[in-house]
């Protein structure tokens, strides 16, 4: 039998995706090279309402497209939403994040009774991160590795510690030894990945510094990411660690969400714009050429014009390489839907125009700043236009020509113009 699996959400969802892809290659079922498949895994995301929908319509379409299939939900909006049964009405077999191991037991009980499963275990307070190592990842140059589940933070608007649990960790001995297996199959790499990545080893009496030069001591791995973060524990004594591994990449995506502290606080986010504005100013110090990203929400319940003119102001003054600019959505079952004066549409995506243009702008000047530089690169996918594209250890995208093959190769390129949302360089 066939399957597909198709992956919403995080880098998180996507490790635990190729996970999946492992559990059922290894019981026999084989990937299809079509849409159209025996089994279709949906692993789904609800960080946002916007992504319930998405979700939704993924489900309908694949029951529309793909009648015969079986369908199989798992991911968080199962886990988040488990009592609302009328969400998983097309789907054949549902199962929530503590379950994923069940995956391969449930659609073979599914293929001889017919009848629908749905298993959505409770998260508990001291569960243990669930053991998971990945041999192989779809893409040929870059692996992502899960360290950290479950966030403790329960900020206002978020429903993800509903769907993902308390803080747990990955070992140092496992996540030596993923890293070791990932080398040997190529991989130069890695992307540390979490629900709540700073808070990693709170758990096991660990940091995240130590995940980093656990991963950076691994023979042929000759990169390490982080993924997105937490930006208040990432500490000037954490920033001299990481500087002090060649092999880290200083490119540091630290979730701002709003630059007004006002906003910040009915967020429940634990810093302040200054606070902020701190980690931000000793990373510049400590590192050399980092970039800094960042998530930034606008419209959230209660935020008034002047609250949005000074996120605007502030996210100016940082003045990001890239940000990722969205309208606040709101959550059933959190704090911020209950919260009064909420935002209108209509102002939520006037202001989002307005960031966007801002950060765009910023976004440019960064691009124009890596001009002249001599960076290594690494080669990831040839384009169809015939240029190579890969990334600088801060991630800067970068398109250049070769008369070889330098797909996953690690190249020096000088870095010779900055286009709209990249640069040209040659070898």
């Amino acid at each position: 039998m066939t399957f597909n699996i198709i992956t919403l959400g995080c880098k998180v969802n996507q490790y635990e995706s190729q996970l999946m892809y492992e559990y059922l290659c290894d019981a026999g079922f084989v990937p299809s090279d079509e849409n159209i498949a025996d089994i279709t895994v949906i692993n789904s995301c609800t960080v946002t309402h916007t992504s319930d929908s998405k979700n939704r319509k993924v489900i309908n379409r694949t029951r529309r497209e793909n009648p015969d299939s079986i369908i199989v939900l798992t991911g968080c909006m199962p886990q988040a939403f488990s009592t609302d049964t009328e969400l998983f009405r097309d789907c054949d077999i549902v199962l929530g994040n503590v379950s994923r191991k069940k995956l391969v037991p449930s659609i073979k009980k599914f293929m001889i009774d017919k009848v629908q499963i749905i298993d959505i275990a409770e998260h508990k307070n001291g569960e243990e991160f669930e053991e998971m190592r990945v041999n192989k990842f779809l893409e040929r140059t870059r692996a992502f590795v899960k360290i950290e589940d479950g966030c403790n933070r329960f900020c206002s608007y978020c429903i993800i510690p509903y769907a993902r649990g308390r803080v747990r960790s990955k070992s140092i001995d496992d996540l030596r030894e993923e890293a070791r297996v990932l080398s040997q199959k190529g991989y130069k790499e890695i992307v540390l990945v979490g629900i709540n990545l700073s808070a990693y080893g709170q758990d096991i009496n660990a940091t995240l510094s130590d995940a980093v030069e656990c991963v950076c001591g691994v023979d042929g791995i000759e990169r390490v990411r982080l993924s997105s973060l937490e930006p208040e524990l990432m500490t000037e004594d954490v920033l001299l660690r990481l500087a002090a591994q060649p092999k880290f990449c200083p490119h540091f995506h630290l979730s701002l969400q709003s630059g007004c502290t006002d906003t910040l606080k009915r967020m429940h986010r634990h810093y302040t714009a200054d606070e902020y504005a701190e980690i931000v100013s000793n990373i510049r110090r400590i590192f050399d050429n980092p970039s800094i990203t960042t998530d930034i929400m606008v419209g959230f319940a209660g935020e008034t014009e002047e609250e949005f003119k000074v996120s605007l102001d502030f996210s100016d003054y940082i003045s990001f390489a890239k940000v990722h600019v969205f309208s606040y959505s709101r959550r059933k079952g959190t704090l911020a839907d209950k919260m009064p004066d909420q935002v209108n549409p209509l102002t939520k995506s006037e202001r989002s125009k307005i960031m966007i243009e801002h950060t765009e702008n910023k976004r440019r000047e960064f691009l124009l700043s890596q001009v002249g530089r001599v960076e290594e690169v690494l080669f990831e996918t040839k384009n169809r236009n015939g240029f190579y594209e890969g990334y600088t250890k801060n991630y800067t995208p970068v398109y250049t020509k070769s008369d070889t093959d330098i797909i996953g190769e690690i190249i020096s390129v000088k870095i010779t113009e900055a286009k709209d949302d990249y640069c040209m360089a040659t070898l």
